[in-house]
């Protein structure tokens, strides 16, 4: 019996190195591409080349064979402080969208032996379906009319229907995931682009007597543990579904339950300071009622657990 092979683009990222350490555990033989190295760990992938997606000449060396599957994670993201500035939408726009043409291009070319996953996000999602912090709409089917708040999102709106013209146009077996709020360990917790679980742990860990916190905290999210991530990951790639689907958890918390719980994991009472800063939209939750049909699974960790995990990790990376 040949060993299953696959191919993981963005390898060197958060999501992309679990991937990587999942499949290899599942008896994959792994190539990873990216622009650097995993941050955190050495990477477990047989074989990574080190490159630009963006470079179309760089991909014909790594998309150079027939995978069984590609996973196509490289995007230029980050958290709310990159994304919703404003000041970093034509890089965001541009990278993103030119690897996603230049992969799928040469992808084509492998059809049918070859099977494709495209990590899209919840930021797709119209804005004015997020407005109510207690009641957000996120269901696969409320993206049309489309109105995403960012154009991060748009992007990932773009592209999404970028995999299904290129399914329907070239035959190409899709699977497409709409990402949300994913956090764990070895994810990036300082510089810019954290996301709100790692940002608040940093927080907590340094601070003595406040942290500070972006708007009035009472904007709502749902956050997702980074090993229900790739288990979603590798179900949906296993299924015969092709159409999105949201992967995400459904425990809705304020960013001041968020605070909060970090709190009581790290023993400390800390009070919250209040500014101006990026926040996105006012609510937002996967919804799981259309991954549960077509994959029997959802997940189902509750925040806390995670959350000690991630804390405990930044803490001692704090401390280094």
């Amino acid at each position: 019996m040949s060993i299953k092979t696959a191919l993981v683009l963005g390898a060197g990222g958060f999501i992309g190195s679990h991937l990587v350490r999942r499949l290899k555990k599942d008896g994959y033989w792994v190539r990873g591409v990216d622009l650097k190295l995993p941050e955190f760990s050495e990477t477990e992938a047989d074989d990574f080349i080190v490159g630009d997606l963006r470079d179309i000449i760089f991909c014909k060396q790594v998309i150079d064979k027939s995978f069984d599957e590609v996973y196509q994670l490289a995007a230029d993201m980050g958290g709310a402080g990159f994304v919703f500035t404003g000041d970093n939408d034509a890089h965001i726009m541009h990278n993103s969208a030119m690897i996603n043409l230049n992969v799928l291009e040469l992808c084509k070319d492998y059809v049918p032996s070859l099977k494709i996953f495209y990590s899209s996000s919840a930021c797709m999602y119209p804005e004015h379906n997020q407005l109510d912090p207690d009641n957000p709409n996120c269901a696969e089917d409320s993206a049309y009319p489309a109105n995403p708040d960012s154009e991060y999102g748009w992007e990932k709106l773009f592209s999404e229907r970028l995999y299904k013209a290129y399914e329907r146009n070239y035959g190409l077996e899709v699977r497409i995931a709409r990402y949300h709020n994913i956090f764990g360990e070895e994810g990036t917790w300082a510089g810019g682009r954290e996301k709100a679980p790692a940002a608040m742990c940093r927080k907590v860990a340094e601070a003595n007597s406040e942290i500070e916190m972006w708007g009035d905290g009472k904007q709502t999210r749902s956050f997702l543990y980074i090993d229900e991530c790739v288990e979603g990951t590798i179900r949906l790639m296993g299924s015969d579904y092709s159409d999105p689907v949201n992967i995400g958890s459904e425990e809705m918390v304020t960013i001041n339950e968020l605070a909060k719980k970090v709190m009581r994991i790290a023993g400390k009472e800390l009070d919250i300071k209040h500014i101006a800063g990026p926040e996105g939209v006012r609510g937002r939750n996967s919804e799981n009622s259309l991954i549960q049909e077509v994959l029997d699974w959802y997940p189902s960790l509750p925040l806390d657990e995670g959350l000690t995990k991630t804390y405990d990790w930044i803490n001692k990376e704090c401390k280094k």
